[in-house]
C-alpha cells in the first residue's frame, strides 16, 4: 500500500506562510493562522508541503487501512484558500448559509479572500468541524 503523503513535517508554519508570494494570500493566511490557533488552542504543523494544520486524528478503516491526519487547517494555495475544517459526512448547511461566498469540496471550503466571508462565522465552522470528527476519533494536538 502507498504511503500517505499528507504528513507532518519539519516546515515551520510561518516560514511556510511568510514565503506566499501573493501580498493578499499572504495576509490571508497569517488572519487564518491567527484563528485557527485562536479556535482550536493548538500550535501548527506543516502537513505534507503547503497545508498548515492543527491538532490530529488516527483512523482506520474497515478495510484495515489507518493512519494519521490533520484534524483542521488551511492551505494558501495560488487559486484560493483551501479550508479544511469538515470530516466530510455532516451537514453543517445551517452554518454555510451565514458564511458568505465559497465553494464547497467534499471535507473543505475553497474561499477567494477572506473578506467574501464572515470571519465569526468560520469559528464556528471551524469548532464545529473539530467537535464532530471528535464525535467518531480521538483528536488531539499535533
Amino acid at each position: 500500500m502507498a504511503e500517505i503523503k499528507t504528513k507532518v513535517t519539519a516546515v515551520e508554519p510561518l516560514d511556510f506562510i511568510q514565503a506566499v508570494d501573493h501580498p493578499q494570500r499572504r495576509a490571508d493566511a497569517l488572519e487564518l493562522n491567527d484563528l485557527f490557533r485562536r479556535v482550536t488552542g493548538w500550535e501548527p504543523h506543516m502537513w505534507g508541503p503547503s497545508i498548515v494544520g492543527y491538532g490530529k486524528y488516527a483512523y482506520k478503516y474497515d478495510s484495515g487501512h489507518g493512519g494519521e491526519y490533520l484534524a483542521t487547517g488551511f492551505s494558501p494555495r495560488k487559486a484560493n484558500l483551501v479550508v479544511y475544517i469538515m470530516p466530510g459526512y455532516t451537514d453543517f448547511g445551517p452554518i454555510l448559509d451565514r458564511l458568505g461566498k465559497y465553494k464547497m469540496g467534499k471535507s473543505c471550503l475553497y474561499l477567494n479572500k477572506l473578506s467574501d466571508i464572515d470571519m465569526s462565522v468560520l469559528e464556528e465552522l471551524v469548532r464545529a468541524g473539530l467537535d464532530d470528527l471528535a464525535k467518531t476519533y480521538p483528536v488531539s494536538p499535533s
